[in-house]
């Protein structure tokens, strides 16, 4: 029997950190927390100094009492979750519910998952930090109480099984201004002026900045050229005009590479690069942390923590890098001393930044990629040369700037050639948001000097107009999240997620935009509780967190200082929620059938908009507040009988009986997409289904009986190449449509393309 047990979160960490610490050491996973605030109730007794009401989480009762039965044998407990806040917070729940008085308890922490780290940590075991604990159990405690007492609002105002989360509602705000900002902008035209030159048979561009001394101003309340008439104007004004030379600027610039990863840059970048989620980006990233199998090199983490605001790196990394810099691309890529990146204002600098735990030929990207999933090597890849590129020389550049005059009107070209590519030969950032920079731009310039006459050999005017603020991306929102100090790294993902799964906002070709149910929830949380929901003081609430954990703040006073007035407001709005409610329902014209006393209203609920009497609760009559056109088929109803017919709901298009309404006869299914299930001897047909999330997919009409189901549409069509059945059409953002065959992948451009029957 192992004389130690050592409690980690996953199974991932246990079978990785079991190899290092051989037979002696038990090694077991929680799961996640194991003790948490109770899901059905309040669980915080505010007049007992807000003291939590803890129990065992939801489905983990068999494995406390596991761990606690092993605890018992042990001589000693190693607890070793994350080494951040909620990690100290599972090891000390862990401790306090399966250790005794009579088994030491040590905390062990590590950035990463590697033998020389773990066993380093075993080495030196230190204490629970309950700093940290205070500063989690006061955010969790924080979270409870308004998501538990203003969610009832919501509930009471526009419909229930809405969440008011104390951190997402502020990110809600943020989109919810952003299409504020949008909507009232006022799109304004404007023109622009490029110049085509030729000086000894060297072509080259150039855009209008002056006319007669006014500057370019493009983008403001009196632009350069506001309209066609000040663009003909110019236009004929040089028509015959000679140009010259009249400023030339030579520079030599250089670009410094960009620091290493922390949570935040990862997930924009992979957002941007990998069209990750944020979510989809940390869950990659706890696999590479956590460990995996590599063939001969044994298990490992091939990343370290990934929830972390600092870009400092061990002196052991430098040292690997550099190495590693001068092996790949030689030393004149090598700065003459390691690269050091300054802390931003709101980091906790508690962890490294997010780098490979190894640094050598054997771990990069290319030698492990056997070994990954497409996702987990692309996410490594980008880890891997990011910090390397950390490390590198700067690229520097020649830039070349000029004037040419004539008529009154200044042209700029500008010109840039590379020198030295330094760090740009490894990695490069994406660019987002590109913007007119008001120069012509060109890649190299002739040897132009003051005084050169240069020819003009065409003019090109462009119309533009104003464009308004973008909608936020993933990454962008993650960025403005950081930049505002409105939650921390181990937070981004979660906030995103809840956005998108409480349907508060809607994603469109990657970027957010607030739904009808989003701006109520927004508008009633912001307009009665503007105090919770401001972003300074959400900004303040987390650098009063850090304050906790350095033991710079009391936990309760935090929380008295903060419930006081909050339970104040609460009072006031509850006395005032039936103006609230109404606030948020509009009145129409509509008698109600059933009372025929009062008007009908427009009200919410979970599955959409909906008609009801304004005189509810005496009056509960509802109806639809559109009754969709049912659509006639050449099929009858299996039950009674009836004509089938097309119906609509939430967006969703079935068949039913014509007779739902005059028999109570609820027959409806699934509509079929035209094709026969591929399953031998099935007689069904495919039907478009979704799953419980909402994801389309499709399957057999004749399930449970027959369990054909495919992600991609099916296509009637037989595979020319293999004989298979059917084909598969697919759409990515990447590829736009085509066509595949499931079994052996051939591929076609398009649903028409594809090849006939004994064609390949």
């Amino acid at each position: 029997m192992a004389k130690h047990l050592v409690v980690v979160e996953s199974p991932a960490k246990c079978k990785v950190i079991s190899k290092y610490l051989g037979k002696d050491y038990a090694v077991r996973a929680t799961m996640g927390h194991i003790i948490d605030l109770p899901e059905k109730e309040f669980g915080v007794d505010i007049d007992q100094d807000f003291k939590p009401k803890y129990t065992t989480s939801k489905g983990k009762t068999r494995i406390v009492r596991e761990l606690k039965d092993e605890a018992a044998k042990a001589e000693d407990v190693f607890l070793a979750p994350d080494p951040d806040r909620e990690g100290e917070a599972i090891a000390w729940h862990v401790a306090r519910s399966i250790v005794g008085d009579n088994v030491t308890v040590k905390r062990v922490m590590f950035n990463e998952i590697t033998k020389k780290a773990v066993l380093a940590a075993f080495d030196s075991p230190g204490d629970i930090d309950m700093n940290k604990v205070n500063a989690q159990q006061t955010r969790r405690i924080l979270d409870r109480i308004v998501g538990y007492k203003l969610s009832p609002v919501l509930w009471s105002t526009v419909f229930k099984g809405l969440s008011a989360g104390r951190v997402q509602s502020v990110a809600l705000r943020l989109i919810c201004e952003r299409e504020d900002e949008i909507k009232a902008f006022i799109q304004r035209e404007y023109w622009s002026i490029h110049g085509l030159f030729d000086y000894n048979g060297a072509n080259f561009s150039a855009k209008l900045i002056s006319i007669d001394g006014r500057k370019s101003g493009n983008n403001d309340e009196n632009p350069l050229l506001p309209d066609e008439a000040s663009v003909k104007a110019v236009l004929a004004r040089l028509t015959n005009e000679k140009f010259s030379v009249t400023d030339v600027q030579r520079t030599q610039k250089s670009r410094k590479p960009y620091p290493p990863f922390i949570t935040s840059t990862l997930q924009q970048e992979a957002a941007k690069k990998l069209s990750f989620s944020a979510a989809k980006t940390m869950m990659i990233a706890q696999q590479l942390y956590e460990g995996l199998e590599l063939g001969e090199l044994g298990a490992m983490g091939l990343i370290t923590y990934m929830r972390t605001d600092s870009t400092r790196i061990s002196a052991d990394a430098i040292t690997d890098a550099r190495a590693m810099i001068q092996g790949l691309f030689g030393e004149k890529h090598l700065p003459g001393s390691p690269r050091a990146y300054g802390k931003s204002k709101n980091a906790q600098d508690a962890h490294e930044a997010i780098r490979p735990s190894q640094v050598n030929f054997e771990f990069a990207p290319e030698r492990v990629k056997p070994f990954l999933s497409r996702d987990q090597h692309r996410l490594y890849e980008l880890i891997w040369k990011r910090f390397l590129a950390s490390q590198m020389e700067n690229a520097v550049f020649d830039s070349t700037r000029a004037d040419i005059s004539g008529g009154g009107c200044v042209f700029r070209a500008s010109g840039s050639i590379m020198r030295f590519e330094g760090f740009l030969a490894l990695y490069d950032e994406t660019v987002e948001d590109t913007t007119d920079t008001g120069e012509g731009q060109n890649e190299k310039l002739p040897e132009l000097k003051v005084s050169d006459s240069v020819n003009k050999t065409k003019l090109i005017d462009k119309q533009h107009f104003t464009q308004p603020p973008p909608r936020y991306t993933e990454a962008s929102l993650v960025r403005e999240l950081e930049d505002k100090g409105i939650g921390r790294p181990s937070t981004y993902a979660q906030i995103i997620d809840t956005l998108k799964r409480r349907k508060y906002t809607n994603v469109e070709n990657r970027r957010f935009s607030p739904t009808e149910v989003g701006y109520m929830v927004k508008n009633t949380l912001i307009n009665e509780f503007p105090a919770v929901f401001d972003v300074g003081f959400t900004a303040d609430m987390e650098l009063t967190l850090d304050k906790i954990e350095s033991g710079d703040a009391d936990w309760i006073n935090v929380l008295k200082e903060f419930y006081k007035p909050f339970a104040d407001r609460l009072e006031i709005v509850r006395k005032s929620i039936k103006d609230l409610r109404a606030q948020n329902q509009e009145v129409t014209d509509k008698k109600c059938p059933e009372c025929n006393e009062n008007n009908l209203v427009i009200k919410w609920s979970k599955n959409g908009k909906f008609l009801a009497c304004q005189g509810f609760p005496a009056c509960k009559h509802t109806e639809p507040l559109e009754k969709a056109a049912a659509i006639p088929v050449d099929e009858k109803c299996d039950k009674c009988g009836a004509s089938m017919v097309i119906l609509s709901m939430n967006g969703n298009k079935f068949l039913g009986c014509s007779n739902y309404n005059e028999t109570g006869c609820k027959n409806t299914r699934s509509l079929s997409i035209g094709v026969s299930c591929p399953q031998d001897g099935c007689e069904g047909s495919i039907v478009e289904r979704k799953t419980r999330r909402g994801k389309v997919f499709y399957g057999c009409s004749k399930y449970p009986k027959c369990t054909f189901a495919s992600w991609d549409r099916p296509i009637d069509k037989k595979c020319g190449h293999c004989g298979n059945g059917y084909l598969v059409q697919k759409d990515t953002k990447r590829r736009g449509v085509y066509v595949r065959c499931p079994a052996c992948k051939t591929e076609q451009s398009s649903p028409d393309s594809a090849p006939a029957e004994g064609q390949p």
